[in-house]
């Protein structure tokens, strides 16, 4: 990304491109027939394996970390893959999505409590607009569905709220930039947790093999490279916000695979979730915590 760009559009940026690729995760798993766990293994596996190559290949090492802040961020950041993997195969793909997408309510009081950051009235005011653009963007979708899968999806939510707080905190209070070994770490501990439970069931045909391929390495491995650039130049509330944008780019890959085009009331809510975090990023500046 180029230099000459202010450091907190940078974050934005980086932030909409992660929650791009995020959306393409309900679509795959749910068109994948196999075992939730087995999805769990592959994905993260490869992801792990992506994480740590692309970062020596850029810096030549990768530190990882396993104080209490970096360990406790690695079970939340499987808590994320492997409740939402789990909701999704329970519940409908569109209770999933938006009850993880909870997260930024968690945020909004967490953040000022153990970051120090100001209560911001903009925020609270985003995050209720998104989440009514959210009801009418899955209008006739939303469910009472399976209440453990929605339970999960919950719990989905509170753990990529921790996630990202905890991601923050090494930044601001911890003045690490080695917070990609919590992602290997997670990534890890998720694969040997869903190993342990599907072995010796580890058959795969080529299309699952390839649908996992890309969802490991690029929607889970590459995607939160970029989101570990991105939380550098936004707060973690604000980047829980952006990441909401995950739920309207999801149609376009339900389009894409089965020709499905979104409705009516997925355009308008659409649109009033963009228009809300629009409105959050220019109407008025407030301060970054940035580690340059």
């Amino acid at each position: 990304m180029s230099s000459h760009i202010p450091s907190h559009r940078k974050g934005l940026i980086y932030i909409s491109f992660t929650a791009f690729l995020w959306s393409t995760s309900g679509f795959f798993i749910k068109y994948l027939t196999i075992d939730a766990f087995q999805i769990s293994f592959y994905r993260s596996l490869v992801a792990a394996i992506t994480v740590l190559a692309i970062t020596l290949a850029r810096k030549g090492k990768m530190k990882i970390e396993f104080d209490g802040v970096s360990n406790l961020a690695a079970v939340f950041y499987a808590g994320i893959l492997i409740l939402f993997v789990l909701a999704t195969k329970m519940t409908t793909a569109a209770n999933a999505i938006f009850l993880q997408f909870t997260a930024p309510i968690y945020l909004v009081v967490l953040e000022p409590i153990f970051l120090k950051t100001k209560f911001s009235p903009k925020n609270i005011i985003t995050i209720f607009i998104s989440i009514a653009g959210m009801i009418l963007f899955f209008f006739g979708k939303l469910e009472l569905g399976n209440i453990y899968g929605n339970l999960l999806a919950i719990c989905s939510g509170i753990c990529f709220a921790m996630f990202s707080l905890l991601l923050k905190y090494k930044r601001v209070k911890q003045k690490s930039e080695n917070t990609l070994g919590t992602v290997v770490m997670g990534n890890a501990l998720v694969a040997v947790l869903a190993f342990a439970v599907i072995f010796p069931n580890l058959g795969l045909n080529l299309t699952e093999a390839l649908i996992l391929l890309y969802m490991g390495a690029v929607q889970i491995g590459i995607s939160y490279i970029i989101f570990n650039e991105g939380i550098k130049y936004v707060s973690a509330t604000e980047s829980m916000i952006i990441a909401t944008l995950e739920a309207v780019f999801n149609p376009v890959w339900v389009f894409i695979g089965i020709g499905e085009a979104p409705s009516v009331y997925s355009i308008i809510g659409g649109s009033i979730i963009f228009g809300a975090i629009i409105w959050r990023n220019v109407s008025g500046k407030e301060k970054s915590l940035i580690i340059e």
